[in-house]
């Protein structure tokens, strides 16, 4: 059935009606403002829940063209600054359509769109766009962030669809927990999430930053918590810098006394690099120790290491050579990078070590390092890399510690040569053995599995990829979930206050204390989903606003 005036009426004003719900969420809640992509995120998952409820509403493209967007400021993410002909919510619902469909090449969409004209109107298209104009709107006119957004929205509309018994183009990725007798009642409502919550991170709270010292003595008129509360408030919106959230923070906080912007940063520049891994490591410690109390939380599995950036630097970098490093697509640009080791798989994705990256260091002294704290605080099964981590001797001292791995390989000419050889034969999968050499005639021993991408975009070697394991082939599986990394990454910066100082302890600490508050939301959304329905699902049903906003209560805000 087709959406009508009334029926869309009836789905806002539920909405609006609800009181577990801030609609729409720039508007209701200072964690976002109208250019924030996961604020946009939050209402497309508000809305879709609404909208697939309603008996009329069984369209899913119905659901993209009616999308309110008018609120949504898309030119904080548009790399184009001349007018063009195409706007960007008509560009943002025309992929999230694509992604929808799981079309790969935007040749699809337009044989999609030319076949039906009305969607083109809906879309304010007065024509079909050709695939060259769309191809460059993705790729060069969209961030890398707002891609991102689309790719999230799909999956959301996907699952809120599919959970309604509304037909799909394809089955999303990952599900949701499943419902009893298309059990609405099954499921915890979102005033019982809260509430739970709410209790959760108020004892979680107090059991894990308490580890957080900066050792200023006695007497001092400003409460220790006010620090670690404006450091919580500085997460809540995104690019808060100290100054302008020391100021704010002043209005909101409960305290008589709060730290200017200036006193909080000379403060955490005083933190040396090690005291600050020390705190993160307890803190992660305690909140392991009380998500361990649960049966659905297993203290042993699969963890993944990698290296993030942060935003590229574009100030002086003299002196700062050592910290501020060129980047790993090696641009011209330069960043601050980090390392995390991070449990991954169907563990709670909890980081367990973060530790900053320095010139000279090599990549097997940065995993040993890793490895070193995780395995003091959980059992490690198996280790999970990218293939900037392709080295012998990283993957030799994995295996000496008897340890699997799964890591991509970068492809030299035997390997390009064995991939021809497959594909002229129509081979899928390829596994043999391969000896590494790691010098003064030793030798590391490893199994190559060359797998063959679906839907490639390739019509040559390139349609292979080529990993290393040392516990054959089915080990590839595993590393499916090292994209756990990389949306936890996005979920981290989100969390981390903004600045501009080129303090290598202050930048760190930013970095830290947002794993910490990454690694709390995850903890207290398997420790509500345990307590509302006796069991985990990946799939968090406590948001992260949600969590930041209670945690502010908790660091002396609310």
């Amino acid at each position: 059935m087709a959406s009508t005036p009334v029926s869309r009426r009836t789905v806002f004003r539920g909405i609006a009606q609800r009181s577990y719900v801030e609609w729409p969420a720039y508007d209701s809640t200072p964690l976002y403002d109208r250019t924030s992509l996961v604020g946009l995120e939050s209402d497309v998952r508000t809305v879709s829940e609404a909208w697939f409820a309603h008996q009329s509403h069984d369209s899913i493209e119905q659901f993209v063209c009616s999308l309110p967007l008018a609120y949504f400021r898309f030119e904080s993410h548009d790399r184009y600054a001349k007018s063009t002909r195409y706007e960007m919510d008509s560009l943002f619902r025309v992929f999230v359509l694509k992604e929808i469909h799981g079309w790969n090449h935007e040749t699809a969409l337009v044989e999609y769109l030319e076949s039906h004209p009305e969607l083109c109107k809906q879309f304010e298209f007065e024509g079909v766009p050709n695939q060259s104009t769309l191809w460059r709107s993705w790729h060069e006119r969209f961030t890398a962030d707002l891609r991102e957004t689309v790719e999230t929205a799909a999956q959301t509309i996907l699952i809120t669809a599919q959970n309604e018994g509304v037909a799909v183009p394809r089955h999303p990725e990952r599900k949701p927990p499943q419902r009893e007798n298309e059990g609405r009642e099954s499921n915890p409502d979102d005033r019982a999430v809260l509430e739970q919550a709410e209790q959760i991170i108020d004892h979680v709270s107090r059991i894990v930053f308490p580890v957080f010292s900066l050792d200023r003595g006695e007497g001092c008129e400003i409460h220790e918590n006010a620090y670690w509360g404006l450091q919580t408030y500085l997460g809540l919106r995104e690019n808060l810098a100290a100054n302008e959230g020391a100021r704010s923070f002043i209005h909101e906080s409960t305290r008589d006394r709060t730290p200017l912007g200036h006193a909080h940063r000379d403060q955490i520049r005083d933190l040396s690099i090690a005291e600050i891994r020390e705190m993160l490591r307890q803190a992660v410690t305690r909140l392991l120790d009380e998500v361990g109390r649960t049966e659905e939380f297993f203290r042993a599995g699969i963890v993944a290491i990698d290296i993030t950036e942060a935003d590229p630097f574009t100030g002086d970098r003299t002196g700062h050579e050592d910290e501020i490093l060129g980047t790993k697509e090696k641009t011209d640009e330069y960043a601050y990078q980090w390392a995390t080791v991070q449990l991954v798989g169907n563990a709670v994705p909890i980081v367990l070590d973060a530790r900053p990256v320095r010139r000279g260091e090599s990549r097997k002294e940065i995993v040993e390092d890793l490895l070193d704290s995780a395995e003091a605080a959980v059992h490690v099964d198996n280790v999970l890399m990218d293939r900037e981590f392709d080295s012998q001797h990283v993957l030799e001292m994995i295996g000496q510690r008897g340890l699997s791995y799964v890591v991509p390989k970068r492809m030299q000419t035997s390997e390009k040569a064995q991939a021809k050889r497959l594909l002229r034969h129509d081979q899928d999968q390829y596994e043999t053995d391969r000896k590494l050499y790691l010098g003064k005639n030793e030798w590391h021993e490893t199994t190559l599995v060359y797998c063959r991408k679906e839907d490639s975009e390739h019509d040559d070697h390139r349609q292979y990829s080529v990993f290393m394991t040392n516990r054959g082939s089915g080990h590839l599986t595993e590393y499916g979930y090292r994209w756990e990394i990389e949306s936890g990454y996005k979920s981290i910066k989100r969390f981390m206050a903004t600045t501009t100082s080129k303090n290598f302890g202050l930048r760190f600490f930013y970095f830290a204390f947002a794993c910490l508050l990454y690694s709390i939301w995850r903890a207290v959304d398997l420790l509500v989903q345990v307590e509302l329905a006796g069991e985990y699902e990946h799939s968090p049903i406590v948001t992260a606003d949600n969590t930041l906003t209670l945690l502010k209560k908790e660091t002396g805000i609310g």
